[in-house]
């Protein structure tokens, strides 16, 4: 459902190069994977320039992670918020995420690549008020790597879609957008699962 509506935005574009941009941007919003793959096959094909297409995924994507982040920092101007989360818990938090090792840059590069992680992770570094500099440019980085990542990937398998499935190339590039999104919906469930483990681990080391 969501790769059907991203490749309708590219598809209504058509080759005006400034709309493709702005379809890639808002495709990442509606889920930032399916874009990928989509925006590679459209590349693949000739529709649209590589560099235009690449381009346009990171300041989407990048732009979705401050968004996050802004989220995060909204909440925490809630009293409610604050009183539900509890002040404890917030300092313990900040102090665990501006301690001397400097966590901030880790903690948000790592998280890209944890299916599951990544709305959690941000709000959350919002929430706390974590390095705003430290978290933008982990962003980038950890966007630059996976992003461009996944697209290779994607345009690897444009080429062979092109090449036996034909005018049917779209269809299959949808079925390839679904395979990825439920394959990182399926790893971050269980990513949750083992994700208690985890914070008992963290809470552990903020005691120490």
């Amino acid at each position: 459902m969501f790769g059907i509506s991203v490749a309708s935005l590219l598809r209504m574009a058509g080759q005006h190069k400034l709309l493709q941009a702005v379809s890639i941007v808002f495709g990442t919003f509606i889920l930032e994977d399916a874009a990928t793959v989509l925006a590679a096959m459209q590349a693949e094909t000739g529709g649209i320039p590589i560099w235009l297409a690449l381009v346009s995924l990171y300041v989407g994507i990048i732009l979705g992670d401050l968004g996050l982040y802004g989220l995060g920092r909204l909440c925490a101007l809630l009293p409610w918020v604050l009183r539900m989360v509890g002040p404890e818990r917030v300092r313990s938090g900040q102090d665990w995420l501006h301690g001397r090792r400097r966590r901030v840059f880790k903690v948000v590069f790592v998280s890209r690549f944890l299916p599951g992680m990544r709305l959690p992770t941000y709000t959350g570094c919002g929430f706390l008020a974590a390095d705003f500099h430290q978290f933008v440019l982990a962003a980038i980085v950890a966007t630059l790597i996976w992003t461009s990542l996944l697209f290779g990937v994607s345009l690897r398998v444009g080429k062979i879609l092109m090449e036996h499935f034909g005018v049917w190339r779209w269809a299959g590039a949808i079925g390839f957008a679904v395979v990825v999104v439920a394959a990182g919906w399926a790893a971050g469930r269980l990513n949750r699962r083992a994700s208690p483990r985890s914070h008992a681990e963290a809470r552990h080391e903020t005691r120490r």
